[in-house]
């Protein structure tokens, strides 16, 4: 909405700089950070009184997360994605059509999640929606997603998938390309959502594959990076910048409350609006393989569970000695603050490596 300010600039230059993602995308960045630490602590409040006991813990989960974690409020969020809209809307340009698609996607997610957190408090139990209705809507909205993301992409794009290191070679899917839109889109959200099981586990490994992909989002939107590059050039991609910035700030207001011990949980509410919003800015720029990279700690949470079930379905023995991942180190006898510490080490890997394929070409 501010963006409308740099019309005035042909009377006062000042307000020039409103043209630039860059200031914008800071802008969106603060915005966010205040609105998390303004609004955090009341939020939290009102979720503790509604909730009364707050999120139900797993039995069969570790022993000790009966006792640390019991009475914690989930859906805290609500509080990232609440900052991420108000940001957005106000430092965006209200006509860049990849900006509503990732929005779209986000509070789409977020209120599957949503239903799935209030069912889950409500019963007092870890089962809220059903695994199949939860996924029918995920796939409903990113069918929507896909088909939007293709109408926006240029013609020479359209159905195109890239590859990272290959300079020219693009695999033309046609149609196709929107199931395999779907399953990136769901298969991020559902990742980031297995992923979400210590405190602040979660949320610093997506806000660095975010800031990637907002890198990547800002270079594809811009000819002369792209010339320079090598990479493909999708008009209007930049703009994405300012939802990641609000991404960014967003979560590190939710992270000052979500830090061991929590104070909140972020709940599916959280955990699959973000990964659908990771999703979504993959399939916008192209870059879906790339995710895989930049994402590769959501990839390794997600392959420990299939490899568990399908294992334990086939043997009747387990893998690990608990799956998602994260709890097979705490059987292990690491401290959380030691797992998170470390796999926020290895998020952080795996984005430089998934960032060094723009130059390696």
């Amino acid at each position: 909405m501010l963006y409308f300010l740099a019309e005035l600039a042909q009377n006062l230059s000042a307000l020039n700089v409103f043209r630039y993602i860059t200031f914008r995308a800071g802008g969106a960045f603060m915005t966010a950070l205040i609105f998390g630490f303004l609004f955090g602590r009341p939020l939290i409040e009102l979720l503790r009184v509604r909730q009364g006991r707050g999120q139900p813990i797993r039995s069969d989960g570790p022993e000790s997360h009966i006792l640390t974690k019991a009475g914690t409020p989930t859906m805290g969020g609500l509080l990232i994605l609440s900052a991420i809209v108000f940001s957005t809307l106000l430092w965006a340009r209200w006509d860049n059509g990849y900006v509503w698609m990732v929005l779209f996607v986000t509070l789409s997610f977020g209120l599957i999640g949503f239903v799935d957190d209030y069912a889950k408090v409500r019963k007092q139990t870890h089962a809220g929606v059903s695994g199949r209705v939860r996924l029918a809507a995920g796939f409903a909205v990113a069918l929507i997603a896909g088909g939007w993301a293709m109408y926006l992409h240029p013609p020479d794009l359209t159905g195109q998938l890239a590859f990272p290191v290959f300079k020219q070679f693009m695999l033309d899917l046609g149609w196709f390309f929107l199931p395999f839109a779907m399953l990136v889109i769901v298969g991020a959200a559902n990742a980031v959502n297995l992923t979400d099981g210590l405190d602040g586990l979660a949320i610093m490994p997506v806000m660095i594959a975010a800031g990637s992909l907002g890198v990547i989002a800002y270079v594809v939107g811009r000819t002369d990076f792209t010339e320079y590059l090598g990479v493909h050039f999708v008009p209007g991609t930049g703009e994405i910048l300012i939802f990641v910035a609000a991404l960014i700030g967003g979560g590190l207001g939710f992270l000052w409350y979500n830090a061991p011990p929590a104070a909140v949980f972020m709940g599916d509410t959280g955990s699959l609006a973000l990964g659908g919003a990771l999703g979504a800015i993959a399939v916008a720029t192209k870059h879906e393989i790339v995710l895989a990279i930049i994402g590769g700690l959501f990839v390794v949470e997600a392959l420990s569970v299939i490899i568990q079930v399908a294992y334990y379905k086939r043997t009747q023995k387990r893998v690990f000695l608990m799956a998602p991942i994260h709890h097979h180190f705490e059987k292990k006898g690491w401290a959380e603050p030691q797992i998170v510490i470390r796999f926020w080490i290895v998020s952080l890997i795996l984005a430089m490596i998934g960032l060094a394929t723009l130059k390696l070409r």
